[in-house]
């Protein structure tokens, strides 16, 4: 099993941070489906003011780029992801357009 963390901000508005988190809730099944298909055996999302943190436990061969990839092609998941840009915003410093950055591990027990 393979471990991976990511980063992203959410817009600093409570009203829009209440409302993704409510659509977190009920996450659209095709999103659900997307994402166990891929080898995502388990998600969580973590959040702090509007910093998130996303922590997911993959199969041993899930690749990031074939997931990218995959959701690219899939109507739905560019559906989400784009009502989803709607209450989220980059990270300070990364490359326009960016969403979820990839935390390096510096420690692990």
């Amino acid at each position: 099993m393979k471990t991976y963390c990511y980063t992203l901000d959410l817009k600093d508005a409570p009203a829009l941070i209440a409302e993704y988190e409510r659509y977190h809730e009920a996450v659209w099944p095709e999103i659900l489906d997307s994402i166990t298909g891929s080898g995502i055996r388990h998600m969580t999302i973590y959040r702090w003011s509007n910093r998130l943190c996303m922590i997911m436990e993959t199969e041993d061969d899930f690749d990031p780029a074939e997931k990218a990839r995959l959701d690219a092609a899939n109507p739905k998941v560019q559906e989400w992801e784009t009502l989803m840009w709607d209450y989220q915003q980059a990270l300070p410093g990364v490359q326009a357009g960016t969403k979820w950055v990839e935390m390096k591990p510096i420690f692990r027990l």
